[in-house]
């Protein structure tokens, strides 16, 4: 790839992302991480990788307009639709929306990253909700779509992400981020995400130790002092 394709394809890139949680520096982590990826991989096209990479993102606008939208669905038509009107040939396009078709985590066949850069793909953009940087962007995602850090069962208890179904930070842990590393397809992503899980697990368990911390006392003190408020 030129520079000057670089920059043309950065440039659509930019003027597509406007998601704090998936915004550019997300893009850029993802095309590093993908590209220490295939560094240990074999005939990698990377062309279609770093091409992949930059445009993965592109349909989130759509997906965070409608939640019904699927932004990988959304963001491989909107790439089809550019390269096809810059000129790039149809197979080359047609590899670039293979990537970004299947680098989203969902259920069922013909979902799934068949070639070496899309399963690249796919594993780098996963290692990002990896770690530290997983929490901060898992948070901040919730925070920007209005969803809690936890929930509550209804015997009051707080739910600790694996005992409920609504959304919620917790819930988010427990289902995709505590394991995100066994779900990858490359071997050096998996060790990239295995290094980072003891940051994002030091982080949920504290958390939870704290939230539930304060609910282990404070009803009882609460009606302690309201009883004695009454009298």
């Amino acid at each position: 790839m030129t520079k000057k394709t670089y920059e043309q394809l950065e440039a659509y890139m930019k003027s597509c992302m406007q998601d704090s949680a998936h915004d550019m520096e997300h893009i850029y982590r993802v095309l590093y991480t993908a590209l220490d990826i295939a560094d240990h991989e074999k005939d990698v096209d990377y062309d279609v990788l770093i091409c992949a990479c930059l445009l993965h993102d592109i349909g989130r606008k759509a997906q965070f307009k409608n939640k019904k939208v699927c932004h990988a669905k959304a963001g491989a038509a909107m790439a089809v639709r550019y390269l096809t009107e810059q000129g790039f040939d149809k197979d080359y396009t047609a590899k670039v929306e293979h990537c970004i078709l299947a680098h989203r985590f969902r259920k069922g066949k013909g979902n799934q990253p068949d070639s070496t850069e899309a399963k690249i793909l796919f594993d780098a953009d996963k290692i990002d909700v990896a770690g530290a940087v997983g929490v901060a962007r898992t948070l901040q995602y919730g925070g920007h779509a209005s969803e809690p850090i936890y929930t509550r069962l209804p015997d009051g208890r707080i739910a600790d992400g694996e005992e409920e179904s609504a959304d919620s930070f917790f819930h988010e842990y427990r289902h995709k981020l505590c394991n995100i590393h066994e779900k990858l397809y490359t071997k050096r992503g998996r060790e990239i995400a295995g290094e980072r899980k003891a940051a994002a697990e030091a982080f949920y368990k504290s958390l939870y130790r704290e939230v539930t911390g304060a609910f282990q006392t404070g009803p009882e003190l609460l009606e302690r002092s309201l009883k004695a408020g009454g009298q």
